[in-house]
Formats: C-alpha cells, sequence, structure tokens
C-alpha cells in the first residue's frame, strides 16, 4: 500500500503537476472513412474569423486566436496533424458550426508507377 505524500504549501489545492503537464488530446478526434480523413476539433467560443487551417509538405495546421476584451481574457490554439497517406490538396474542405472544426482531407489513390519486372521460376 502505497503511503499518500504530503502536499507543499505553495502548490496545496493548485493540482500543480496535472496543469503543468496537461494535455488537450481530448479536443479532437480523427478518423479514416471512405477515401478520405476527417478530422473534428472542438474550439467552442470562437468565431471561424478567428481560425485558420493550413496544409503544408502532408502536415495541417490548426491555429485559433480569441480575445474577450469584456473579461480581459485571450485564448490561443494550435495543433499540428501528420497523414500517412497523400492528400488531394485542392479538394481540403473545412466547416465550423456549433463550436467543432471539421477538416475533410481526401486521399490520393496512389498508383504504382514503374517497370514491371519478370519473375522467373
Amino acid at each position: 500500500m502505497a503511503l499518500p505524500r504530503p502536499a507543499s504549501s505553495w502548490t496545496q489545492g493548485l493540482d500543480f503537476p496535472s496543469r503543468l503537464f496537461e494535455s488537450s488530446s481530448n479536443d479532437y478526434e480523427l478518423y479514416e472513412e471512405d477515401d478520405e480523413f476527417v478530422l473534428t476539433v472542438e474550439l467552442p467560443g470562437f468565431d471561424p474569423e478567428e481560425l485558420t487551417a493550413s496544409w503544408d509538405d502532408g502536415v495541417l495546421n490548426v491555429a485559433g486566436e480569441h480575445e474577450d476584451e469584456a473579461r480581459g481574457t485571450r485564448r490561443t490554439y494550435h495543433r499540428r496533424f501528420r497523414f500517412p497517406k497523400t492528400i488531394d490538396d485542392d479538394e481540403i474542405e473545412a466547416s465550423y458550426q456549433n463550436g467543432i472544426l471539421t477538416v475533410r482531407l481526401p486521399v490520393v489513390d496512389a498508383v504504382a508507377t514503374g517497370t514491371e519486372i519478370e519473375i522467373e521460376g
């Protein structure tokens, strides 16, 4: 049985370790259906103008910045997603509704190219 560790007075009640190393990995879902990847990212409170999505060499960058002047707060979001298959750059679509950003990335069918090698047997 492990004994509980006493909390340091300056971190008591702050849940310090989990906040310091907290990851927001639960804010998105990525899956492949039919011939495309579908990425949904939960971004409540952002306006569509405050979000950007860009594609560069197999990596999708999603970023957002929201400033609430009434409360004096600023929220930022940035995440990169790398894809293992070739994506049709010209057919990528993104939409934002009810606090959820949805990005659809169509997969290009890989066509084998080159010279056929005769197999002797």
